[in-house]
């Protein structure tokens, strides 16, 4: 009776164990499928990306695009930076998988802080024509996630992020930027980065997620979440698109690679199966054929060095070059990269300052061989001593340009005055000697006295700068050359001259009163 209890007893002992082991094998693969990355497979019919993006006319195979959206070889300009455009491009056919991501890079540009107004990513059951919600249609039936520029709402929260569902019922809001309307968003400022701005859309059962690369540096490992939402519901079957507008303000809105992969859980018809997967044996015999061609290349490398010993030491030094910067930081590559760009920014200042003074230096000479020219050279026997202006030079710059002004503008003033009597002649039918001799009858003794100081003032300027000249000149030099020196005779001319002047000026403005006398 005893040994049959105890058989009973291990009995049911080895059922619970049997039992449990069952229970955590299933648990086991329920997490594990749980976990398991989904298969990954490229959608080449819904992405494009360059070089050669665009066709000889102009058209990206399995696209089409509307508005103000144009291709070329590198990307897909979406809206160039003038105001109130709009532009889009969409896949020509449906998706036929239920669960994808998207890979997005593109680049907003423009030469203000501001920007507007901003580009949209789209997944929607029909192409959506031209509309207002950043060049597409409103109330779509799907998704958009928005790269907003300009803020609307005036809380000073944009460039911002954000994604919205909508059936078809909703208006968006532009006057909140539809704030109320998001499934959820982040704050990026994604204009103007030296990278292009990346963005990860993911969609897979029923999990919506999307992350964000700032494009401030090229490294592949800095994307940052921007928004998960959970119990998203999308058309089965859709449209992708890539749409942008502009308002007042204007940004570039390029795109520069759409690619996109379905995504099919383990074990699905469109995964891969594990009968695909490479056997162990055939594993080994590739890389047993690998090593093999790997030992042959060391041994032709090191043949071709021994019958080639200067490319021996070439590549030894380029290697030494290599292990320098072989550590180097992403941040030591930015900061040389900067400091490459300052110097050359400096050694480009520094032409142009040398350059600078070469002009000025240029004018400086061209300034004294003006004023050389106009007050004449003093040379040993009465020569002139060619072009260069002479080293004791007795009256400054700005005198001999004062000097040589007025001398143009008395040139100047008599040639009116000739054709004013002229004019006056032919108008009245006068003699002019009748007219001068008629004005001069008339003039004042007021008008007199102010020739009289005219001349006197000349003339007391010319004899001091007489005597600053013969200051300057040493004792035994005093006579002047006659070639250069002026004379009394011409002093009385240009005393004369200025006479002349002085009272056709006075007969002209006697004729013009008048004139204008018999108005009054």
């Amino acid at each position: 009776m005893t040994f049959l209890k105890m058989d009973l007893h291990s009995h049911l002992l080895s059922l619970v164990i049997f039992m449990l082991i069952i229970s955590y094998n299933s648990l086991l693969e329920a997490q594990s499928s749980a976990f398991d990355p989904p298969h990954k497979k490229f959608e080449y019919k819904y992405s494009f990306k360059g070089p050669y993006l665009a066709q000889k006319d102009g058209a990206v195979p399995f696209w089409q695009y509307n508005g103000a959206a144009m291709a070329s070889e590198e990307m897909v300009r979406i809206t160039p930076s003038l105001r109130s455009k709009k532009g889009s491009i969409w896949t020509k056919h449906k998706s036929n998988y239920d669960w994808w991501e998207v890979e997005l890079w593109l680049r907003v540009t423009g030469r203000g802080r501001l920007g507007a107004d901003g580009i949209g990513f789209w997944f929607t059951e029909g192409i959506n024509p031209e509309g207002p919600v950043f060049g597409s249609a409103d109330q779509w039936k799907g998704l958009g996630i928005f790269f907003d520029s300009f803020d609307n709402d005036a809380k000073g929260n944009n460039p911002y992020v954000m994604a919205m569902v909508n059936d078809g019922s909703k208006v968006y809001d532009h006057e909140t930027d539809g704030s109320q309307q998001q499934l959820g968003g982040c704050f990026r400022d994604f204009r103007n980065k030296p990278f292009p701005v990346r963005a990860k859309i993911e969609y897979y059962k029923n999990v919506l997620t999307v992350m964000i690369h700032l494009g401030n540096t090229n490294n592949e490992d800095e994307y940052e979440t921007c928004l998960r939402a959970e119990n998203i519901f999308l058309p089965q079957n859709g449209h992708f698109g890539i749409s942008a507008a502009t308002g007042g303000l204007a940004d570039d809105h390029d795109v520069l690679k759409f690619l996109i992969s379905s995504l099919h859980p383990p074990g699905s018809p469109g995964a891969v199966p594990l009968s695909a997967a490479v056997p162990e044996t055939e594993k080994q015999r590739i890389d047993a054929q690998y090593e093999q061609f790997r030992d042959k290349l060391d041994k032709q490398k090191e043949q071709y060095f021994r019958d080639h010993p200067d490319e021996a030491k070439k590549f030894k030094e380029q290697e030494e070059v290599n292990a320098e910067h072989e550590y180097e930081t992403l941040g030591e590559k930015e900061l040389q990269q900067i400091f490459d760009a300052q110097n050359h920014m400096y050694e480009t200042l520094k032409n142009l300052n040398r350059k600078l003074d070469e002009i000025l230096g240029r004018q400086e000479r061209t300034l004294s061989v003006i004023g050389s020219m106009g007050m004449g050279q003093v040379a040993q026997g009465g020569h002139a001593t060619g072009g260069a202006p002479a080293a004791g030079l007795p009256i400054a710059r700005h005198e001999v340009e004062a000097l040589l002004g007025a001398q143009r503008e008395v040139l100047q003033s008599s040639r009116d005055i000739r054709q004013a009597v002229l004019t006056q002649q032919n108008a009245q039918g006068v003699p002019a000697s009748a007219q001068a001799g008629q004005a001069g009858g008339q003039l004042s003794a007021q008008l007199l006295t102010e020739i009289r100081e005219g001349i006197n003032i000349l003339r007391k300027e010319m004899a001091a700068v007489g005597t600053k000249m013969m200051g300057a000149i040493p004792a035994g030099q005093i006579a002047c050359p006659p070639s250069s020196c002026i004379s009394v005779t011409a002093m009385a001319g240009l005393l004369g001259l200025h006479l002349i002047v002085s009272l056709g000026y006075f007969i002209y403005k006697s004729n013009a009163d008048k004139k204008h006398g018999k108005f009054y």
